[in-house]
């Protein structure tokens, strides 16, 4: 083994032994804030951090402090985060010791991961499909920076560091199967201490992940002792190797003794009985040992060690006196900055042809893959044989080819969870959604993963995707296929949200999400897709030019009124199939010179002023939705205005959405008595200008 490896290696191991032993013995000083520690784990993490390249992307978890010193990382750079201190360099001070995040030139890049054991491993595995997508198409990653005398030849991996128990995770079987099924350049590492917390491995798995993995045809795998770490590094080294030059996906078991706590929170001896066994196996004096036999001498040794020790000592004492986030530093990075502020390029260029809304949405996305190789559009049946459900991925992939448009599986969790990595490789991926109500197994990612990322990475990793969910009820869908999902989105703070009512705007938002750096879920009626719906052929508009782009956080007044003194008039605030219930209602009425009505087009960020502005101008505020009512969105927006203008206001502000019932049935008459129309628009209308 080479000498200067086996040195490294243990001035790493002793560094981490020497922390762990510090946080146990400062206890009362650094438990404010709950941490794990590598003990027992450090000789695996060791031999894979020093393999690792700045052109490769890392997934620790929260046990692998061991892997970051090995990639460079110092103690105070840990500690920093264990204080939650303001110069924490992976979040600022937001989030728990040993979550990184890292994007310096000279270290492996670690896009943000959350505490939810097992979930960085479908973003892991998107980095793993986006590297050999760029790798397809000839591009480069622009968040990989190698300096002249540093450039490698060598292909970068993707590594995704697992314990066992999140391997019995539905989301891992997403992974396991997508980086099998396209041979993907990724590397999992699974460190089994035999522990869930107080549940162990007898009682909550029916095999090791060694052998959970031969059921994935064209994943290898391989079981070490996790302990030993020459037998570690020699095992990385070889598969490693493999990974970089053929391309394809591994799996390394390995064991590994817990030696401290599961968390400073929950201490081992409260559960534990097989702590003596445990010891027994310490890396600590394998690795020891394994310098005696390479000829390095008792002093050497110890002088490593003293150094490690010394060094955790002093950049503890420095940590303590780090500066703490001030009140203010809450309010940064929730959004990377957009450089889309202004209504752009011509929405009703002359002699444009009328088009449906849901070509508007199809025209965008092709103009935008012909102009930026770093875009794809995948999701489930999107791909050539039908390009989408509702064809509004139609001759994409023929035009583009399968590489840039292709079907997933069945897995939400996976075509939502990987624009995390997609986007980490630079890439720009639109994915879809078949229909709002599927979104429920994705909401684990969109929530965990790509909405905190930019937040708890402090500005470093905002997740730049477009999500496409076709929503509502339309044609008897029945309670599988009709549902309003944008109360439970708006409560997910970090993403963006669209709802348009028309093709014209689609076409923009669609152009401003995909030039904006964060993630943008665009909400898409299917019944105003093809305005087959009576009263919705107002949602066909004059295609906008390609450079035409909308803001989001803009609403438009699509029926502007004068205020009035003599005459009772009315706001009605609304999106989506609302937009037309308001307008068709107002004109069945005769009122369009007393109703106001005001498109919201963006749900988040959310145009505030101008739905103020009008409600103090007319008295008056209808809210309508699809949603049922109760604890909605629509409900919360029609308390804020009530909150804004109540001087201003000559009756309640009210809402009408759909009844309140679970779901949205089969029959048509049941399914017209539950959802809003014009005429019930028009009943609450006459209520409101009566009160």
């Amino acid at each position: 083994m080479n000498k200067d490896i086996l040195k490294k290696g243990f001035l790493k191991l002793c560094t981490a032994k020497a922390m762990a032993e510090l946080y146990e013995a400062n206890f009362k000083q650094v438990s404010k804030y709950v941490h794990a520690t590598s003990r027992g784990h450090e000789a695996i993490q060791v031999a894979l951090g020093l393999q690792l390249l700045p052109q490769d992307y890392a997934f620790p978890y929260y046990r692998d402090d061991a892997m970051l010193l090995a990639i460079g990382m110092a103690p105070y750079d840990l500690m920093l985060q264990l204080l939650a201190k303001k110069d924490d360099p992976f979040s600022g001070g937001r989030t728990y010791y040993s979550h990184p995040s890292l994007k310096d030139d000279d270290k492996p890049k670690i896009p943000h991961q959350s505490s939810a054991t097992g979930m960085q491993a479908i973003p892991a595995t998107g980095t793993a499909m986006g590297m050999q997508y760029i790798e397809k198409q000839g591009l480069t990653n622009p968040n990989v920076i190698l300096s002249a005398a540093k450039k490698s030849h060598l292909k970068p991996i993707t590594v995704c560091s697992l314990g066992d128990a999140s391997v019995t995770e539905g989301e891992i079987a997403e992974a396991f199967q997508m980086a099998a099924l396209k041979q993907m350049p990724i590397l999992y590492l699974v460190q089994d201490n035999g522990w869930d917390i107080s549940a162990n491995a007898a009682e909550t798995r029916a095999q090791n992940a060694y052998e959970y993995a031969k059921g994935f045809k064209g994943l290898e795998a391989i079981s070490i002792d996790g302990a030993n770490f020459i037998e570690s590094y020699q095992a990385l080294e070889k598969i490693i190797k493999t990974i970089r030059e053929e391309r394809r996906p591994f799996l390394v078991h390995a064991k590994v003794p817990l030696l401290n706590h599961h968390t400073s929170g929950v201490r081992m001896e409260w559960y534990r009985d097989d702590l003596d066994e445990a010891k027994s196996r310490d890396p600590y004096p394998v690795l020891r040992q394994q310098l005696v036999d390479n000829g390095f001498s008792e002093k050497q040794i110890n002088n490593i060690e003293a150094s490690a020790k010394e060094k955790v000592t002093s950049d503890f004492e420095k940590a303590l006196q780090a500066e703490d986030p001030k009140p203010e530093d809450l309010f940064t990075h929730d959004f990377a900055p957009t450089p889309i502020t202004e209504e752009q390029g011509t929405r009703e260029p002359e002699g444009a042809d009328k088009v449906v809304m849901v070509d508007c949405a199809l025209f965008a996305v092709e103009e935008l893959m012909k102009k930026h190789n770093e875009c794809l559009l995948y999701g489930q049946d999107v791909g050539g044989r039908l390009g989408g459900v509702f064809r509004e991925a139609a001759t994409l992939a023929q035009k583009f080819g399968d590489d840039r448009v292709f079907n997933t599986p069945i897995q939400e969790a996976f075509i939502v969870g990987s624009t995390v990595g997609m986007s980490a490789v630079g890439l720009k991926p639109i994915v879809e959604v078949q229909f709002a109500d599927y979104i429920w197994p994705g909401l684990n990612q969109l929530f965990t993963e790509v909405s905190r990322s930019c937040y708890l990475s402090n500005g470093k990793w905002p997740v730049s995707m477009i999500l496409r969910v076709p929503i509502g009820a339309y044609g008897s869908g029945g309670p599988y296929h009709s549902s309003s999902v944008e109360s439970v989105i708006t409560n997910i703070r970090g993403i963006k949200i669209a709802y348009p009512s028309n093709g014209a705007d689609l076409k923009g938002l669609m152009k401003a999400a995909y030039y904006d750096p964060n993630p943008v879920v665009i909400l898409e009626h299917k019944g105003l897709y093809w305005s087959k719906v009576p009263g919705t052929l107002t949602a066909t508009s004059v295609e906008p030019s390609e450079d035409y782009i909308l803001p989001f956080g803009k609403a438009w007044v699509l029926q502007e009124i004068w205020k009035q003194e003599n005459v009772e008039t009315l706001t009605i605030v609304t999106y989506g199939m609302g937009v037309h219930w308001a307008y068709n209602a107002s004109g069945e009425l005769d009122m369009r010179d007393q109703i106001e009505i005001v498109d919201l087009r963006t749900l988040y960020p959310l145009d505030e002023d101008t739905v103020i502005n009008s409600v103090k101008k007319t008295g008056k505020c209808l809210v309508v939705t699809e949603e049922p009512s109760n604890n909605s969105f629509a409900r919360a927006l029609a308390g804020k205005i009530q909150e804004e203008c109540f001087q201003y206001l000559d009756a309640p502000v009210m809402t009408i959405g759909s009844e309140n019932m679970p779901a949205i049935p089969l029959n048509s008459t049941l399914e017209q008595t539950m959802i809003p129309s014009t005429e019930k628009v028009m009943e609450k209308i006459k209520r409101i200008l009566d009160y």
